[in-house]
């Protein structure tokens, strides 16, 4: 089992995605997703989100996946009909025109909501910048070959969620809260058939990290924490991630993010 992980330009590696466009909720459903609107609203579990909503980030999670990493998740697509698509977005043919031009439906089936992560108001990192974040999983198209984006990301990996948690530790590569916990809770799967088996048997957790100082270190608890009033556990992993220095760690060290 892989993870793409890009570098940004603050120097953190993260996942491939970005926000929801205006275009995104104007692609056709009926031509162009192979799932209708209300099933994947159903999916992400937000009664506050009306379908055309839960469909337009469907797609635009899609559509980042294309930009960023070069796989188009789309039905019966094969490895010419791939080619085509880079050299369509390549020459900056909007994607919804470029779906249009091959003819082809999104496969949300090969993708399903894994997380919901809203950051709080005094974030660990980035202050005063709030994210409504949803994490989804997907399965690679067969027949088709992952590329660098040249444009938003300084350079790009496919790692083992274990071993970039590894990298991370002995201060390799630089990740975030939200990056650290969703990679401790995939190494545990030991493939994609069942983690995209637990994405289809839960609603996608909800975190919402609760940010806060324990002696003289800044810290961030998660639903389950004694500190977090969310009592119930989301997720596995550790609940607490403290501060040292640059590096964001368990409180039990390495070996809880497995606990």
């Amino acid at each position: 089992m892989i993870n793409a992980v890009m570098l940004s330009d603050s120097g953190s590696y993260v996942f491939p995605g970005g926000k929801v466009d205006a275009a995104d909720a104007q692609l056709d459903a009926q031509a162009h997703l192979d799932e209708p609107p209300e099933r994947l609203h159903a999916l992400l579990g937000d009664p506050d989100i009306d379908p055309a909503t839960a469909a337009a980030i469907h797609v635009a999670a899609v559509r980042e996946v294309f930009e960023e990493c070069g796989l188009l998740l789309a039905e019966g697509l094969d490895g010419p009909g791939a080619l085509q698509a880079a050299a369509l977005g390549a020459q900056g043919l909007a994607f919804n025109d470029l779906l249009g031009r091959l003819g082809v439906r999104l496969a949300t089936r090969a993708m399903r909501p894994w997380s919901r992560w809203i950051t709080p108001l005094n974030a660990l990192h980035s202050p005063g910048k709030r994210f409504d974040t949803r994490f989804f999983i997907a399965r690679a198209p067969e027949g088709q070959e992952p590329r660098h984006d040249d444009h938003e990301a300084v350079l790009s990996a496919w790692l083992h969620p274990r071993a970039a948690l590894e990298r991370y530790w002995q201060g390799e590569i630089a990740l975030a809260a939200p990056q650290i916990m969703s990679l401790a809770h995939l190494a545990r799967h030991a493939s994609v058939d069942a983690m995209m088996a637990e994405a289809e048997a839960r609603a996608p957790c909800v975190v919402r990290p609760l940010t806060f100082e324990i002696d003289g270190h800044r810290a961030t608890a998660y639903p389950g924490d004694a500190l977090h009033p969310e009592r119930v556990r989301v997720m596995p992993g550790p609940l607490r991630l403290v501060l040292r220095g640059k590096r964001l760690e368990p409180p039990g060290g390495f070996d809880d993010l497995w606990q």
